[in-house]
Formats: C-alpha cells, structure tokens, sequence
C-alpha cells in the first residue's frame, strides 16, 4: 500500500530572487510539499506517533523558506533534503515552490519549480 501526506499552498512572505531588489522587498510564495510516508500504524491505533507530524513539516519548510536564495531551484532542494533528513522514513515526495507576482513583463499568477523523486 502506498500512503501520502500532502500539505497545500502553504503560503510565506520570503526574500528570494536572482535581482538584489526581490531580496530587499520580498514576495509571496506558495510551497506545497507530497511525501511517501509509511502512516499505516495511525491507520490501526489513531496516534501520531504512527505517522509523521504536520506541524513539524510546515516548522521545516518555514525555517528553509526565511533562508533567502537567488534561485526557487535552490529553495525546493533544501526543502527536500531537510524533510528526507528530518523524517529518514520518507520513500519519495514531492516539493513545489511558487513565487506568486514574479517581476515577469507581462501578466502571470505565478512561476515554479517542482522536485519529484
């Protein structure tokens, strides 16, 4: 059996761009994080020490998303390792960083990055 964990849009006001303003003024991002967790305790005995806690999830990607980076590449790969690193259980994810309003010519909503393994 496969079992996923999903946390959606979390969304953090960050300093992360290649131009030195982005860094000054910052942005509004949104990182979604999908791992391959083994939770099939919690299943049978409803404890979360069977599964892996939330709170601790968005605590580390909150911690990474304050660390400004030039690039949205860089910020998913610390986000990733710090999961596999916090939770050795994790057997794959998924991690998806998005800048909301990128300083882009043009109208977008958003430009992101994805990390799949």
């Amino acid at each position: 059996m496969k079992t996923t964990i999903t946390l959606d849009r979390m969304r953090f006001y960050a300093r992360h761009g290649v131009m030195e303003q982005e860094r000054v003024t910052g942005n509004l991002f949104e990182v979604s994080v999908c791992v391959d967790y083994p939770f099939e305790e919690a299943m049978n005995d409803d404890e979360l020490s069977g599964t892996l806690d939330y709170g601790e999830v968005y605590e580390i990607v909150r911690r990474e998303m304050m660390i400004p980076s030039k690039l949205l590449e860089h910020v998913a790969g610390r986000i990733k390792s710090a999961l596999e690193n916090r939770f050795p259980e994790i057997a794959g994810g998924s991690v998806v960083v998005a800048k909301l309003r990128p300083p882009i010519p043009g109208a977008t909503a958003s430009a992101s990055v994805r990390i799949e393994w």
